[in-house]
């Protein structure tokens, strides 16, 4: 299973009226000339039910978890913890992510996975206010995990840049475009984009640039990862489906961290 990653992607959607065999794009939105029937009755566009909660682990510092219909992660973050590991620079804070599988042993594509999310968790800790230390993530299962990860973050008080959200966006041999895809619908689709934004206004709107620090995101896209053979007008009619969709995740991450995280402290300390 391979895998391409690319932070901070430079790719932008399509501005003009674009007619495909699918569907039509005004103004960069997506809309189905032709609604294709899912099994359990949603529309292409339309994501599964959510539902998140923290704190559910005691032992944790910090933990969540991050349900879309039958897919439910639990994230759980270990830290501050003094100290870093070889290769990393000890005057900032680092993020170590511990992929858990659900059978078996940990391979190729779930170091991978870890590789994937440390960069994106990386890309919104603020990294300087606990320097030489390091937080411990452990999760699975893409794009859920990066949801959750980010709420157990919250949850244990790690101070973040902004929050972020995940997508999947699918492609099936006839070229509809879905997202949110179930594991029975995955089983037909010849690619995926799995898709991070930040959680932010600017992260619907692709004409700007959006710019943390000294870290720039282009048009508000933080991760890109696509598995199996697309084309470029797949991708970037996913980027536009997926940004589209960002404002009723970031809205539902919002309401589920706004209540603890403006009134408690870290739980590590």
């Amino acid at each position: 299973m391979d895998f391409n990653f690319a932070p901070f992607s430079s790719y932008r959607g399509p501005e003009q009226k674009h007619v495909a065999n699918s569907y039509i794009v005004f103004g960069g939105a997506a809309a189905y000339s032709i609604e294709m029937e899912r099994p359990d009755g949603r529309t292409p566009n339309q994501l599964r039910p959510l539902s998140s909660s923290r704190s559910v682990l005691h032992r944790a510092h910090g933990s969540a978890t991050w349900s879309q219909g039958d897919t439910k992660v639990i994230a759980a973050v270990y830290g501050p913890k003094g100290g870093t590991k070889k290769n990393e620079n000890p005057q900032k804070a680092s993020i170590e992510v511990i992929w858990k599988p659900k059978t078996g042993q940990i391979g190729k594509v779930e170091r991978e996975y870890e590789m994937i999310l440390k960069r994106t968790l990386e890309s919104i800790y603020i990294r300087t206010i606990h320097p030489n230390t390091t937080t411990s993530v452990i999760v699975q299962l893409l794009p859920c995990a990066i949801n959750a990860a980010c709420a157990a973050l919250v949850d244990a008080g790690i101070p973040l840049k902004h929050l972020a959200v995940a997508i999947c966006c699918s492609v099936e041999e006839g070229g509809y475009i879905i997202l949110d895809p179930t594991k029975h619908e995955e089983e037909k689709m010849k690619a995926f984009a799995y898709l991070v934004f930040p959680n932010a206004i600017v992260s619907v709107l692709p004409e700007k640039s959006l710019q943390v620090g000294d870290e720039p995101m282009a048009h508000g896209l933080i991760t890109s990862v696509t598995q199996g053979g697309m084309s470029v007008d797949d991708y970037l009619h996913c980027l536009e489906r997926g940004r589209a969709t960002t404002a009723k995740l970031s809205e539902f991450l919002r309401k589920n961290v706004e209540p603890k995280s403006t009134s408690e402290p870290s739980k590590a300390g």
